[in-house]
């Protein structure tokens, strides 16, 4: 939904586009986006790996004095490499342990009464719902459905937050995401578990686009970027405290209460939250947007003109242009598909690597921290780079790099986790900056009527390949080096798709769908089209900025 700016957007100005109000709107995004990165990759730390064997006591009904070494070597069948099997077991027999040793044993099973696990670590998610052997594909499998969830919650909580606003939306989400994260660490199977995860996965992608969605809308346009690039820092400090939390706790139920509460000192703020004039004005909800645009000014320490509040009327809300308006000419065809498939192997290849933490040979915890704090001079360096080189390049050569550091990755062997762990951090580095270009360059190449449609399909593709990530990696059991060269191939050809798409750097954002102009000729274009929304908006029409969602 595309809000009205011709009554509100004045008053903005004089209500100050950056001031403190606005600061603190940023600042309450905080919580919430150190929250979504606890979410996001606190699985990986509850299920590390651990030597594990089939529970054999049944020998011990016929053998109670059996050393351990005795009893697993009459039970248990060697591998090729001379090592116990982890996930068979002799079949038992009602022998006596004479016949037992004299005879052996040669029938093998799957294990059915459990597995022993060789650790003094507090219980995990592995060890505690068995999450080996055939059940360790739930694993990943709970990961996508975590994935599935933020999938679920951008198609019901960004319509839900038209309807009711966005600051009950946020209350709810907060609620649902601080109740489900600390019943996530009472439940009592691992099915419980995806479904508690999946309701979490919700909340936060309730949480993330509405709140952003409300600071943009108090925000001006010119410092709408800082909404979002604080919202990218904070995720990626989240990641970092997340390495801090998991190294210091690691009963996997404490580490949910930890990461999960906190979200509720969000409510302390709950009187600071405001509602958005726009929405307010849009639903015909005058007096109240009144009261809160003078708030506002009261916190700028800004005075508003005598009867510059009683301008302000109700006003219809503008309809945006539609999803098949996006396909209807070959110019935003290409865009669309073209940007679509960016976001796709973007998020592909970030969450690829992301979720390959543990897989890199190094300490978990180090690796996670170095993952987090790259991603803090990727966001920034971005701003640089794409003044610099502009969106076409910057886009193309990023995608272009994170596929082909994954590529490598698969050359390199088992046994030098070093150098696999330092490319994993270079394509952690590239991806992350290719993230933020897509949200700076995915707004400039849809016109006003679509952006906000655009943008959102084009989340949806992201939401898309994150869900994929996590069934990929359940490849690897054939080769280890088949997921990283999937993570890696579909950036490379999306970043060389990207050489087809216009250049925006230095042009003002188009209005209109171009009248069947080519992408280049639309953007050489958009400084007329824009020129001629602002005469139409100092004369009571709409703003040519549309209100644009971001996600993480």
């Amino acid at each position: 939904m595309q809000l009205p700016m011709s009554g509100v957007g004045e008053i903005l100005k004089a209500v100050g586009d950056f001031g403190r109000f606005q600061k603190c709107l940023i600042l309450l995004s905080v919580i919430p986006c150190l929250s979504v990165a606890f979410h996001q990759f606190s699985q990986l730390f509850m299920v590390s790996d651990v030597p594990h064997h089939c529970d054999t006591s049944w020998i011990r009904a016929v053998g109670p004095n059996l050393t351990e070494e005795e009893q697993l070597n009459l039970t248990l069948p060697r591998g090729a490499d001379g090592q116990f099997e982890q996930c068979s077991m002799y079949s038992p027999v009602d022998w006596d342990l004479d016949s037992i040793v004299a005879y052996g044993l040669n029938d093998t099973q799957k294990c059915s009464s459990g597995w022993v696990y060789h650790t003094e670590q507090p219980p995990s998610l592995l060890t505690e719902f068995d999450l080996v052997c055939d059940k360790k594909e739930l694993n990943d499998i709970g990961q996508a459905i975590y994935m599935a969830g933020l999938l679920l919650g951008s198609t019901i909580f960004g319509p839900l937050s038209d309807r009711i606003g966005r600051r009950p939306v946020i209350l709810i989400s907060v609620l649902l995401q601080g109740l489900f994260g600390l019943g996530i660490a009472f439940v009592p199977h691992f099915y419980v578990y995806m479904a508690f995860r999946c309701v979490v996965g919700a909340s936060v992608s309730g949480i993330t686009m509405t709140i952003l969605a409300l600071a943009t809308e108090w925000i001006g346009v010119s410092s709408r970027p800082k909404a979002v690039l604080t919202s990218h820092c904070c995720f990626a400090i989240g990641q970092m405290i997340l390495a801090g939390l998991s190294y210091g706790i690691r009963n996997w139920r404490l580490l949910e209460i930890a990461g999960s509460a906190p979200i509720f000192a969000f409510f302390l703020f709950i009187g600071v939250l405001p509602e958005s004039a726009r929405w307010l004005v849009t639903k015909g909800r005058v007096e109240e947007a009144k009261k809160v645009l003078q708030k506002a000014a009261a916190t700028n320490k800004r005075s508003l003109p005598p009867g510059l509040l009683e301008q302000l009327k109700p006003e219809k809300q503008t309809k945006s242009g539609s999803f098949l308006d996006l396909f209807r000419k070959k110019h935003l065809q290409k865009v669309t598909l073209i940007m679509s498939c960016a976001w796709f192997v973007n998020s592909f290849v970030y969450y690829g690597l992301s979720l390959n933490v543990t897989n890199f040979g190094l300490d978990i915890y180090l690796t996670q921290l170095a993952f987090g704090a790259v991603e803090i001079p990727a966001r920034l360096t971005c701003i640089f780079i794409l003044q610099r080189f502009g969106r076409r390049k910057t886009q193309a050569v990023l995608l272009v790099l994170s596929g082909l550091v994954c590529l490598i990755i698969t050359g390199i062997p088992e046994d030098q986790p070093v150098a696999t762990t330092v490319l994993a951090t270079i394509g952690k580095f590239t991806a992350s900056a290719s993230f933020s270009t897509s949200f700076v360059y995915s707004a400039e190449l849809f016109p006003t009527v679509v952006r906000q449609t655009g943008v959102g399909l084009c989340s949806m593709a992201a939401r898309v390949a994150g869900i994929l990530a996590p069934l990929v990696r359940l490849l690897g059991q054939y080769h280890r080096a088949i997921p990283m060269a999937i993570f890696g191939s579909g950036p490379v050809l999306g970043g060389l798709l990207c050489v087809l798409l216009p250049e925006t750097l230095g042009t003002d954002l188009a209005d209109d769908t171009g009248d069947g102009h080519p992408p280049a000729e639309v953007c050489e274009n958009a400084i007329n089209s824009s020129q001629n929304g602002q005469v139409k908006g100092k004369d009571g029409g709409q703003d040519n900025e549309s209100t644009k969602t971001t996600y993480f």
